[in-house]
């Protein structure tokens, strides 16, 4: 029988993440599918209050790395906490959720175990007593169910794939575990861009994805790219959208053209680019080309706005398509978003 342990770490202001509570959603699933129980570590500055937040999840033990030390993401102290709750649980199955931080500190975690590690998992599900998880290869068009005999085994769940854990607050007795380690490392700040120009969030509830058609020319002759910038930028802000784009809009920068100012490589949607998995998706000024249409397979609601009543969006590719001037339908969403 697996011992199962669920790994998490706090957030800045000492919660769970909505990506945390979806990989402890996929581990009571599979706890309840292999008839056994599971425990919960956690790591954080101070995590009584995350573990306070699930503490009707069921698990059977709960056990904590905290301390000004594990406040912030850092490899050292990352993986020494994780390696530490591990061996005082005796877990061999051990399943986190992908963060950026985890996704770094977990594959070091199962070679100090002498274990194995998959990573962005999409389906963790139990057949015939064994447990088998879902992944992608080669750019989200081949999945695989797979499973391993060695063990331990640490698996780390990717956004978006299981519904979030709720409901089960409740106070939770906390089992203290001693690390011992030391760095040469001092985190004196954080510095990040603002959530308008970062790359794709999967955490955002709305993907807005922008096509070339923003930098051409418009109805009067001329391309408005200020204009254009103001729009995106005016929707993100009121929306807490995530950004996207199409393919042909960031390699307009090699071509020596002029490009959206926040636009890179990191916000290209499609089939050489990310696969996101929002609940809803607004294109604009993209033709919805097969190419970048595939990267939107796991988009639940999609949307979009284009002048041509024939693209490819209007060929069963979109729940709807608004066939309109992209400049004047953000200049109202953004009035609306104002109000």
């Amino acid at each position: 029988m697996d011992t199962i342990l669920y790994l998490a770490h706090t957030e800045a202001d000492g919660s769970l993440s909505k990506t945390a509570l979806e990989a402890l959603s996929a581990v009571k699933s599979l706890a309840k599918g292999l008839g056994g129980g599971f425990a919960v570590g956690l790591v954080g500055e101070a995590v009584q209050a995350a573990a306070d937040s699930v503490a009707g999840c069921g698990a059977t033990d709960f056990y904590a790395v905290q301390g000004a030390d594990y406040a912030v993401s850092r490899y050292a102290t990352d993986t020494a906490a994780c390696e530490a709750i591990c061996k005082q649980a005796g877990a061999n199955l051990v399943v986190g959720p992908a963060t950026a931080r985890f996704s770094r500190c977990l594959p070091g975690v199962a070679a100090r175990l002498g274990g194995r590690t998959d990573t962005q998992c999409t389906g963790l599900a139990v057949d015939g007593g064994e447990v088998v998880v879902n992944r992608w290869y080669y750019r989200q068009r081949m999945e695989s169910a797979q499973t391993r005999a060695q063990r331990p085994w640490v698996i780390t769940v990717a956004p978006c794939c299981f519904m979030p854990e709720e409901g089960c607050a409740g106070s939770a007795s906390l089992t203290e575990v001693a690390v011992n380690v030391t760095t040469r490392t001092e985190v004196v700040g954080v510095e990040a861009p603002s959530a308008d120009e970062q790359t794709i969030r999967p955490e955002a509830e709305i993907l807005f994805v922008a096509g070339a058609g923003w930098t051409k020319k418009q109805a009067d002759g001329a391309a408005h790219m200020k204009q254009a910038e103001q729009h995106i930028l005016g929707f993100l802000e009121g929306s807490k959208a995530s950004l996207g784009s199409s393919k042909s809009l960031v390699d307009l920068s090699g071509e020596g053209e002029e490009v959206l100012s926040f636009m890179t490589h990191l916000h290209q949607v499609g089939q050489t680019g990310a696969t996101p998995r929002h609940k809803k998706g607004l294109a604009t000024c993209c033709h919805g080309e097969e190419p970048h249409v595939v990267g939107w397979r796991f988009i639940t609601e999609r949307r979009a706005v284009n002048l041509d009543p024939n693209c490819g969006w209007a060929q069963g590719k979109a729940d709807v398509l608004y066939v309109a001037d992209a400049f004047e339908v953000m200049t109202k969403v953004n009035e609306m978003l104002g109000k």
